[in-house]
């Protein structure tokens, strides 16, 4: 389904409008009373220079600076594949959804775990590019044989040899972007076109509490200075270094993540941006941090409405789970997560296969959910009403025949109106039987397995992909 045939607009909804303005107020009292710690020289005198007063490393920032910032920034961000064709167009109530990033382990459907290597990197983007509700990638992997300074370029070199969906990446710092960036003017031809053509989101975040650390300031400057969409989304956790209040949990995500907007439309106005924030939730009798408690789920959902009350792109979550296996309880979890996503209208959610609180990954997952994504869109298509549809002739001349099989209306819409499953189980009892007696992730396995078996992306032109190489061996070679 293309974002184009959603026929109304879903609407799922934790805050009224005056919620969402004592909120914003809550969160421009933070930035001008409390401040903010700022690790960045170049970005202290930017926002001196605008106005804010600047003591040692704390900034205090005055609303008219966010009100500013919050107007001029793109309400929709278009995303092209590698090819340099339209893939996603971020904003509004369009949800799109992708893989995490980073992830230490993997699991498999005997459940076995690994620690990551770049092989998953390339298996989990070769993957994602068969599945067609799978819309962007993340590395999905930390390699670790790798030393860490090469891990994120490797990485991104990986998936872009592996798939054609757009990038959503990480960095370690400038340098790495700076790599990233200059792999992409290739692909694309030039800096221009890759301007008018953006293949990747780069993804930076803060530390709570209201801490803004140089590697993160200077990644968003690198990207507000060449134009590539940034997101900068706090990852506060209620309990630990948040307030454990739903409210206050937001406010001081949506502080953190306004500071860096400040900073970012200060340096470029009217770059892309992308507003977020990973709710998660201190669990006091386990100490994990849940990815999936209802107290996250709340929060996050607030925050998606608080990117549509700024008309701001917004960086989301779905398909994750907390569950250490692809089970019953994951499935749950991610498929309530990914529905929620989809109708409040959360514009880019990653963590697709996500496992284990965020540390584990699972290819079967990513299989699962795609077929999950592809039943909640059909459901956001919404009930067409027209003449036809609402099928009054075709009642009487069924009610006259006692059926309706065989009324040319039912042929007619039969492949339009229902939706289809390949892993989810419609079988009676004794189909079941005859078919294997599977279970979801057997099924999910089988076609994970045809998927590596049939599957081929498409090829990079040899003298671009050896010109790429050559950047990577040449940012791989500078000491920083």
């Amino acid at each position: 389904m293309t974002q184009n045939e959603i026929a109304f607009q879903p609407q799922l909804r934790f805050l009224s409008e005056g919620d969402k303005k004592k909120i914003y107020s809550a969160a421009l009292t933070v930035l001008e009373e409390t401040g903010m710690r700022l690790f960045h020289e170049e970005a202290l005198q930017l926002l001196k220079g605008a106005g804010c007063t600047v003591k040692g490393d704390t900034v205090r920032v005055p609303a008219k600076l966010v009100e500013t910032a919050v107007s001029s920034v793109p309400s929709n961000v278009t995303i092209f594949n590698r090819d340099g064709e339209p893939a996603m167009d971020l904003g509004g109530r369009r949800a799109y959804f992708g893989t995490g990033s980073d992830l230490m382990y993997h699991v498999d459907a005997e459940f076995n775990r690994h620690h990551t290597r770049l092989e998953d990197i390339k298996r989990s983007a070769f993957v994602a590019d068969a599945l067609a509700n799978i819309d962007f990638i993340m590395s999905f992997a930390h390699p670790h044989e790798l030393d860490p300074d090469r891990a994120y370029l490797e990485s991104f070199l990986a998936m872009t040899l592996n798939s054609v969906k757009p990038i959503v990446n990480t960095a370690k710092g400038r340098h790495d972007l700076a790599a990233m960036w200059e792999i992409s003017k290739v692909l694309r031809g030039g800096e221009n076109q890759l301007q008018d053509k953006p293949y990747w989101v780069h993804y930076a975040e803060p530390i709570s509490p209201l801490k803004h650390p140089f590697a993160s300031v200077d990644k968003l400057l690198f990207c507000a200075e060449t134009g590539m969409p940034v997101i900068y989304s706090p990852a506060p956790i209620a309990g630990s270094t948040a307030p454990m209040t739903l409210a206050g949990h937001v406010v001081q995500g949506l502080a953190e993540c306004f500071f860096g907007l400040v900073i970012h439309q200060l340096t470029a106005k009217g770059a892309p941006f992308l507003m977020g924030m990973g709710a998660a939730v201190l669990d006091m009798a386990t100490s994990q941090c849940s990815y999936n408690a209802p107290e996250y789920v709340m929060a996050y959902m607030a925050m998606v409405e608080m990117s549509h009350y700024f008309d701001i792109p917004n960086w989301g979550y779905a398909g994750t789970s907390d569950s250490q296996i692809p089970d019953g309880q994951a499935t749950f979890e991610a498929g309530l997560l990914s529905f929620m996503a989809t109708f409040a209208g959360s514009n880019l959610n990653h963590d697709v296969g996500y496992l284990d609180f965020g540390l584990t990954g699972s290819l079967e997952m990513i299989v699962i959910m795609d077929e999950v994504i592809d039943q909640v869109r059909r459901m956001q298509k919404g009930i067409p009403v027209d003449e036809d549809q609402l099928a009054i002739e075709t009642i009487a001349a069924g009610a006259a025949q006692g059926q309706f099989l065989t009324q040319p209306h039912t042929l007619k819409h039969l492949r339009a109106t229902q939706w289809r499953p390949y892993l989810i189980n419609r079988f009676g009892y004794d189909q079941w039987q005859q078919a294997g007696e599977t279970g979801l992730l057997d099924r999910a396995k089988k076609k994970l397995d045809h998927i590596f078996e049939t599957h081929a992306v498409k090829p990079l032109n040899p003298s671009l992909e050896m010109e790429i190489q050559e950047i990577v061996a040449t940012y791989q070679g500078i000491t920083h």
